[in-house]
């Protein structure tokens, strides 16, 4: 249970991250209070996450959702350049997330 805490932690990071860049440094009404609320709820649930979790594990796995998705949204939704390289680092975020499972540090 406290992992999907961290992957819907990580999910709502993305969206807090791309609420700022829509809310124009906060000179956007609705994307500013989706980057509150986003905001709030990310950091809500790692915190809840991390009474049973190490904080290293559930870190990097929060941060490092948060970063693929925010940079997958971009390419997909913002005009983000896409290029081989930034799938083949996106994707190596991925496969750390997945070695960080599997490396049996999570409870």
């Amino acid at each position: 249970m406290a992992w999907l805490l961290v992957v819907v932690a990580g999910l709502l990071e993305t969206g807090f991250a791309v609420s700022l860049k829509l809310s124009h440094s906060f000179t956007r009404l609705w994307p500013t209070i989706a980057f509150v609320i986003f905001a709030l709820g990310s950091f809500g649930l790692l915190t809840l996450a991390l009474r049973k979790l190490d904080v290293g594990p559930a870190y990097a796995v929060w941060t490092g959702i948060g970063a693929a998705g925010t940079a997958i949204y971009g390419m997909i939704f913002l005009g983000d350049v896409v290029s081989t390289l930034k799938i083949v680092s996106i994707t190596l975020v991925i496969v750390g997330i997945v070695g960080l499972q599997l490396s049996g540090g999570a409870h």
